[in-house]
């Protein structure tokens, strides 16, 4: 699968973005898709998790502020963030894992929250 993010940006804290990735080359709701982020000098790690059967995973720093969805019928998981933090800025990233644990990565879309 591939997998295409966007709607990163530059945005003030306590503003919104919406972010969205979508699939391409295979069967889309057959995947469980996820969302990560790095920041620099920092690891990877899991900001939200939704999977093909719409089980919701959110990481600690996305709880109550972040909405993870998914539409099958256009191919596409979208990450909804609210009340936005400094610490929020990063590099998202769109993730996709198959029913035999094969993982796909998107190529990041940058999100800079300024104080």
């Amino acid at each position: 699968v591939q997998l295409q993010a966007s709607g990163g940006g530059a945005v003030q804290a306590g503003g919104s973005l919406r972010l969205s990735c979508a699939a391409s080359g295979s069967i889309f709701s057959l995947y469980d898709m996820g969302w990560f982020r790095q920041a620099p000098g920092k690891q990877r790690e899991l900001v939200a998790g939704i999977t093909s059967g719409g089980r919701i995973k959110y990481g600690d720093s996305a709880k109550g502020r972040f909405t993870i969805s998914r539409d099958n019928a256009k191919n596409t998981v979208y990450l909804q963030m609210n009340s936005l933090k400094p610490e929020d800025t990063a590099v998202y990233y769109c993730n996709a894992v198959d029913a035999i644990n094969r993982s796909s990565w998107g190529q990041g879309t940058l999100v800079t929250v300024s104080s």
